[in-house]
């Protein structure tokens, strides 16, 4: 596993991907915000906040994702961190999926408003892969669940030789520790932590990047919460 920490340049490009594609930007900005007032999406509503901790953030994996990739992310809530990745990168093939259809209803308006294509899901994450097992070539979540629970959601969605996101904070270790025997389990291997320091003191972020390297057991996820309630040990 690699530690990676000189980051900087990535955050550099990132920034100038977002500088780039400021008008859509500042449009999911106005819309979150305005639509955040019926329906709680975010906590964070200050300008600068959204778009460092909320855009900048989610455009940090864009070099982790091939071109022309299939890409799914579970929990996308208010479209974190996927919907800002195809802003900037609208060659992936997109699918949010999230638990609550109030969400699903906010993200096929803002994708309407900005013109971006992407399928939106209504599903639990352990029923979507039913359906669903190992076509995608990258998943992502952030700000989901622990990341023992996330691996198992995740995991059997991509297939052989794709990859898994997951979006953290800056302290990552114990909770990466408890869950490198799931990984195994479950066909992955990590390849890599890239660290990061948010610019103007926004906070530390890390980026798990797991490698599928076999196919999960059909067994996995379980159904019933288990991946939350008795995670994999």
């Amino acid at each position: 596993m690699n530690i990676i920490t000189n980051t900087q340049q990535e955050i550099d490009n990132c920034n100038s991907l977002l500088n780039n594609n400021l008008l859509d930007f500042e449009s999911y900005y106005n819309f979150l915000i305005e639509y955040n007032q019926k329906v709680n999406l975010t906590a964070i509503t200050k300008k600068e906040e959204v778009f460092s901790k909320h855009f900048l953030d989610s455009i940090l994996a864009e070099n982790e994702i091939p071109l022309g990739a299939s890409v799914v992310d579970i929990g996308t809530g208010a479209g974190f961190p996927s919907l800002p990745l195809k802003i900037v990168r609208d060659d992936i093939n997109l699918c949010m999926v999230d638990s609550l259809n109030k969400r699903i209803t906010f993200l096929n308006q803002l994708c309407k408003l900005l013109n971006a294509e992407a399928s939106k899901i209504h599903a639990r994450a352990e029923e979507f892969a039913k359906d669903q097992r190992e076509v995608f070539d990258v998943a992502l979540a952030r700000a989901v669940a622990k990341t023992n629970t996330l691996v198992e959601y995740l995991l059997p969605l991509v297939k052989v030789g794709g990859k898994v996101i997951l979006y953290k904070s800056g302290n990552y270790e114990e909770e990466l520790k408890d869950a490198e025997h799931a990984i195994k389990i479950l066909g992955g291997n990590i390849n890599a932590v890239k660290l990061y320091t948010l610019p103007n003191d926004m906070g530390e972020r890390s980026l798990i990047v797991i490698e599928k390297v076999k196919k999960t057991p059909r067994i996995y996820p379980r159904g019933k919460n288990l991946p939350k309630l008795q995670p994999l040990q």
